[in-house]
């Protein structure tokens, strides 16, 4: 395992209390070297000049004393590394929050959600080593000796270069295991990750598996993931406590060898027991910070698998780079909206056919538009492209002949308002779901919002009115509920320009007149855009465009487009 040195980087903000934890260490050490001093006199003075304690009163209070101070600065230090990991696990989450919010739906749906769940809480949890341990003892662990070492030589010569000429072999040693413990840390922190993404899943399909009889296998596919992560584990156990026997064991030996020169010099008198003596007790505390270092090397080795992924998603690229994070955005313009694609084009990465080609459309203000066509035909990409998570490869898309994409997207966002086939609802109360279109809204205006969408006769058979949760994803409503929930959120938002996305894709007939009734309350008087396969939502459309293969191949009103029998016809008569 090498030490990552992006995660310097992160110390910058917290730089004055990185200065303070690795300084009142090193005065920790000093300390150290202070108090085996002062002990050192008196024992000497005591046992061999046999002097009263009357006369060490005052040398014992200063070891009380420096003591004291010591285990003060200990605290000191302990805090300071406590509260700079805290502030970097915390800029770290943040950061990574705002980056996959930037990144949007559409870069992350290769990703795994349990994945990216683990990475931001355990990930960035297991750099609490990282930086409350390893990169402050990287520093003492050169300071400190380097400081002893200078102690010892006026002392010792002898002692001093055999300090010296094996303090080395502790850092060669632990680089040689680091090697061996970064590869089965990176497996370890893999096999977390996938286990959490596969349980996740298992968890949202469970209904599904039960249907197909296949949940008694998923019991057996996550034991053999746990299992894959227990070996992973003990192999990490494994490399530490092997890696703590060899440091023990070197450091055991490297003070066995300073106390026999010690020793036989004392035996012959070619040495003082109080300068031997000193030697003696400090030796331990010249070898304790390679210890210490040691012991985090390998605790943090969790933390380097994590910041490989970490970093990797905070270098994760959008689809395409907004023209506004370069330049000054522009004023939004002023409702109603005249929309226009002008030879927009769009391909996945990783595709070869081009979602969008040279795409031509004009959405008009005040108007219902609706686009149909065949699955791939780029409908939902032009839905993407006007939420701005998605930016043209080529051609651009004009709002009211101002480019969309020199437009802040949380301004533009907060002009429209987006009704999918599929509303997430989050497992919190109805009456705050619908309030995410419009947080600081009144009690009154969510309900008339929820009146509106038709929710208020369901609601008051709740047992908590508004108040009721209603579950993760809505599970506790069925289809047409979540939809007139995610309805209500339109009429709250009360936006100029609306998206309709297969809203009633999946209704029954009658329940589908309902929302369809409440859809053409809320669209009275603003500009509506439309995307449909049950072709009878949008007879009433003012423009209907059938897109295929990524371009505008008809366009007119239903029996304009019925007339022309072309591929509106043909998707009329399925």
């Amino acid at each position: 395992m090498k030490i990552d040195h992006r995660l310097f980087w992160e110390l910058r903000p917290v730089r004055l209390w990185f200065v303070t934890a690795v300084g009142l260490g090193l005065i920790n050490g000093l300390l150290v070297v202070a108090l085996a001093y002062t002990l050192t006199q008196i024992i000497d003075q005591v046992f061999l000049q046999d002097a009263s304690l009357q006369v060490v009163r005052g040398q014992l209070a200063l070891l009380i004393g420096l003591a004291g101070l010591r285990w003060f600065v200990q605290w000191g230090s302990e805090f300071s590394a406590l509260h700079l990991t805290d502030h970097i696990k915390t800029n770290l989450r943040e950061r990574l929050f705002g980056h996959l919010f930037q990144l949007g739906p559409v870069a992350l749906a290769q990703e795994r959600s349990g994945e990216l769940v683990n990475t931001l809480l355990e990930g960035v949890e297991s750099l609490d080593n990282y930086f409350r341990q390893l990169i402050p003892q990287l520093f003492l662990m050169l300071l400190i000796p380097l400081a002893i070492f200078f102690v010892v030589v006026p002392q010792d010569a002898l002692s001093a270069i055999i300090l010296i000429c094996t303090a080395p072999l502790l850092p060669l040693f632990m680089i040689l295991i680091g090697w061996w413990a970064g590869a089965v840390g990176q497996r370890q922190f893999k096999s977390l990750s996938y286990l959490s993404a596969h349980f996740l899943d298992v968890l949202q399909g469970l209904t599904t598996l039960k249907l197909f009889n296949r949940s008694q296998a998923q019991i057996k596919t996550i034991g053999r993931l746990s299992d894959d992560f227990r070996v992973a584990t003990m192999r990490v156990l494994r490399v530490a406590f092997l890696s703590a026997l060899a440091l023990e064991l070197l450091t055991t030996l490297s003070i066995a060898i300073i106390a026999v020169e010690i020793g036989l010099r004392l035996l012959y008198s070619k040495m003082e027991f109080e300068q031997a003596f000193f030697i003696l007790v400090i030796a331990p505390e010249f070898y304790q910070p390679l210890r210490n270092f040691g012991a985090s090397f390998h605790a943090a080795s969790a933390g380097n698998a994590a910041a490989n992924r970490i970093f990797e998603l905070l270098a994760m690229q959008p689809i395409a780079v907004t023209i506004h994070a370069i330049h000054k955005p522009s004023p939004l313009p002023q409702p109603p909206f005249h929309m226009q694609f002008e030879g927009v084009s769009f391909t996945y990465p990783g595709r070869e056919q081009p979602a969008l080609h040279h795409l031509d459309l004009t959405i008009k203000p005040g108007q219902h538009t609706a686009i149909v066509g065949p699955s791939g035909a780029g409908k939902s990409t032009v839905i993407n492209l006007l939420l701005r998570f998605l930016e043209p490869a080529s051609g651009q898309i004009l709002v009211n002949s101002v480019p969309l994409n020199t437009l802040s997207p949380e301004g533009w966002r907060g002009q429209l308002a987006w009704v999918s086939q599929k509303p997430y609802l989050f497992n919190t109360s109805i009456l705050d779901n619908i309030r995410l279109a419009k947080t600081n809204a009144t009690l009154d205006e969510i309900m008339w919002a929820g009146e509106q969408a038709g929710l208020a006769k369901f609601v008051q058979q709740l047992p908590q009115g508004w108040n009721t949760r209603i579950g993760e994803r809505g599970a506790r409503l069925s289809g047409g509920q979540s939809q007139r929930v995610a309805l209500a959120r339109a009429f709250l938002k009360d936006a100029p320009l609306l998206i309709w996305d297969e809203a009633t894709a999946y209704l029954d007939a009658e329940l589908e007149a309902q929302i369809q009734t409440a859809m053409e309350n809320l669209m009275q008087g603003r500009t509506v855009l439309t995307i449909a396969h049950r072709l009878h939502t949008i007879r009433k459309a003012d423009q209907i465009i059938v897109m295929s293969e990524g371009q505008v191949i008809e366009s007119g009103t239903h029996y304009e487009l019925l007339h022309q029998q072309g591929l509106y016809y043909q998707l009329a008569a399925i």
